[in-house]
């Protein structure tokens, strides 16, 4: 037979570890600085720019 499992402590570990896990995926998509951020827009600025300059009319 196994030992007794408290199920309020259960439930508070579930809790946590649900958590833990949209922390972790809001770090991800929040967790950069503001010189970061503006970094990648103006990477992505200057490949639309050299992508629309490259592209043939018709």
């Amino acid at each position: 037979m196994s030992a007794p499992v408290n199920m309020n402590k259960a439930k508070k570990e579930r809790n946590r570890a649900s958590r833990r896990a949209r922390a972790d995926e809001n770090a991800v998509a929040f967790g950069q600085t503001k010189s970061q951020k503006e970094l990648l827009k103006a990477k992505a600025a200057q490949i639309a720019k050299n992508l629309d300059a490259k592209k043939r009319e018709t």
